[in-house]
């Protein structure tokens, strides 16, 4: 095996509409549950038509997830039913840990420019399923960047790059989570933990992580790695952002219905049992 993790699977992202019509583009989700472990699925959306968004995501249960939401530009607001609100704009991320249970919604904001970013779901062990939820808001100013030889850009908002921690702190999933800008010419290089889930998901330009650069991936393309200690990655006459994302596999029964994610079919019933009698919230 080499040093540098090869892509497994490229991943094309699907057009579809999610919550009250909110145009998107599914990275990967139910059909691929499994294959990405601890990752539960993953949404690109950007549009310059607020049509395309002010329907927003109302009212809505979670349990036993996290969602992550990354702006990279735009306001999105966000309220639940413990009385949490707040408004996240460009540069800012959004850790959510629904745990035992959370009703929210999330309601992008018109703007006079573009709304983008992304949506992840990262699964919770079933010893993790029923903690408390809590939130980590990341303001954009907190989270640091580093510049390296060639012009090349790392925001770390989560994990460790280079020595230098992400801002966000004790997530079961132990991930890495990497906003990567890279001029044409450039290379990028950094270490992962062998064992753990890689994933890459280009939204701008072009990037070889093949050392023959037989083949790039292009933008609303992903990339799921196979074994290896090290990601490597090149451009050529194009540039490249693209968001590198790593956590520990959890090897458990995902039982799936909806915005829950339980270990059994038993516990998704008990779930929306408690959601019929008003009992969700513990």
């Amino acid at each position: 095996m080499g040093l540098n993790r090869k892509i497994s699977r490229v991943i094309h992202g699907v057009p579809t509409t999610d919550g009250a019509g909110v145009r998107l583009t599914r990275v990967f989700g139910y059909y691929e549950q499994g294959m990405m472990d601890p990752f539960l699925m993953l949404d690109y959306f950007g549009t310059d038509h607020p049509e395309d968004y002010v329907s927003g995501f109302p009212s809505h249960p979670h349990r036993g997830i996290e969602t992550v939401t990354y702006l990279l530009d735009g306001k999105v607001e966000h309220s639940d039913n413990m009385g949490n609100s707040g408004v996240i704009g460009k540069g800012d991320t959004q850790w959510m840990t629904a745990g035992s249970g959370i009703i929210h919604q999330e309601m992008p904001q018109k703007t006079d420019g573009r709304l983008a970013g992304f949506q992840l779901w990262v699964n919770l062990p079933a010893s993790g399923k029923m903690i408390a939820p809590r939130y980590q808001d990341i303001p954009a100013s907190r989270v640091p960047v580093v510049n390296l030889p060639g012009g090349v850009h790392v925001k770390v908002l989560a994990g460790n790059f280079g020595g230098i921690r992400g801002p966000v702190e004790n997530i079961l999933a132990d991930p890495d989570y990497f906003d990567v800008e890279m001029p044409a010419n450039s290379e990028f290089v950094t270490p992962v933990n062998e064992d753990y889930t890689v994933f890459a998901y280009l939204y701008e330009g072009s990037v070889h992580f093949d050392e023959s650069r037989s083949e790039s991936v292009r933008a609303g393309q992903g990339a799921l790695f196979g074994k290896g200690p090290q990601i490597k990655a090149f451009t050529g006459s194009a540039r490249a952002r693209f968001i590198l994302i790593a956590g520990k596999p959890i090897g458990e029964p995902i039982a799936w219905r909806g915005p829950i994610v339980m270990n059994t079919e038993a516990e998704l019933n008990l779930a929306f049992k408690e959601l019929r009698e008003e009992n969700f919230i513990k």
